[in-house]
């Protein structure tokens, strides 16, 4: 079993090392609010006091971080990652950010002779938690091909794609397109709705009909009632697509429905729904349609 850390222990992290923690894996680790970490020590995490700390304690660093600035100030703080990682280990950020930031951290953590990858996820908490998330894998392949094991122990469909912050461009191709399936389905909702058909009814037919992508089975029935928690909230969907648009500017690939849909969710944030699951995406274009519930 391997000496692993984990920084960062939000909804997605604390699952990740949930699932680690039963593999049998000795794990510690580091969360800004350590009362959200009290669950895995209850279970069996060792507390780090600091990114550095972590790296400290174990051979492998996984971080799941909400943004850019959060991966910066856990790389590069005095008791950071970059301050801790010692010779031979490896660190596996598995957050959604700029590809190019990410290839500037690796090149860093190359300094210090060590390695790093970016491994960000598709899935929800609920395919985490049942053992189906998809994880991405950018870098080099040798160092892929070690830590390959432990990445099967969060999901069971692992792929490498190619050098470092590629697997990042990947997580972003596939996050746009949730945000956009989702705006997509709610217009079908309404459309529904307002000629006369329940939306409960609505709901099952387009979930269980040609469109319905995993995502949607999982996510559609948030129309009719949302959970208490964001999954994923439209603050942290809108970075993505916002990452998306950037992207796309770069490498002269319009997106067009991307952009219609980032506007909404702009929306969404002007309705003061921005800490709501992205799915919320409905209930905006429902107040704009004139229905209510």
């Amino acid at each position: 079993m391997a000496k692993l850390g984990f920084i960062g222990l939000g909804v997605m992290g604390g699952n990740m090392v949930a699932r680690l923690l039963d593999k049998g894996h000795t794990v510690t680790g580091y969360n800004r609010t350590r009362s959200k970490a009290q669950p895995l020590i209850d279970k069996g995490m060792q507390w780090a006091d600091s990114p550095a700390a972590v790296c400290a304690a174990s051979d492998v660093v996984f971080s799941m971080v909400t943004n850019s600035s959060a991966l910066a100030e856990v790389a590069d703080a005095p008791n950071g990652v970059l301050a801790g990682i010692g010779r031979g280990k490896i660190w596996i950020d598995m957050s959604t950010v700029s590809p190019a930031m990410s290839r500037d951290l690796a090149a860093k953590v190359r300094e210090k002779g060590s390695d790093m990858l970016d491994a960000p996820v598709s899935g929800s908490p609920l395919t985490l938690q049942q053992g189906k998330l998809s994880v991405m894998v950018g870098g080099r392949a040798d160092t892929f091909d070690r830590v390959k094991p432990l990445l099967l122990d969060i999901g069971p469909k692992v792929t490498h794609v190619g050098d470092n912050g590629l697997a990042l461009v990947m997580k972003i191709a596939c996050n746009l397109s949730l945000a956009v399936q989702m705006l997509a389905f709610s217009e079908g909702v309404l459309l529904a709705e307002k000629s006369g058909i329940k939306r409960e009814v609505a709901v099952d037919v387009l979930t269980h009909s040609v469109i319905g992508s995993p995502m949607i089975q999982y996510r559609g029935p948030f129309v009719l009632e949302m959970p208490e928690e964001a999954w994923f909230n439209v603050n942290m969907m809108q970075k993505d697509m916002l990452l998306a648009l950037e992207l796309g500017r770069q490498l002269d690939v319009p997106l067009p429905t991307t952009a219609v849909t980032n506007e909404m969710l702009t929306a969404a944030r002007g309705m003061g729904l921005a800490e709501k699951d992205f799915a919320i995406l409905f209930e905006a274009l429902a107040r704009m349609s004139g229905v209510s519930r």
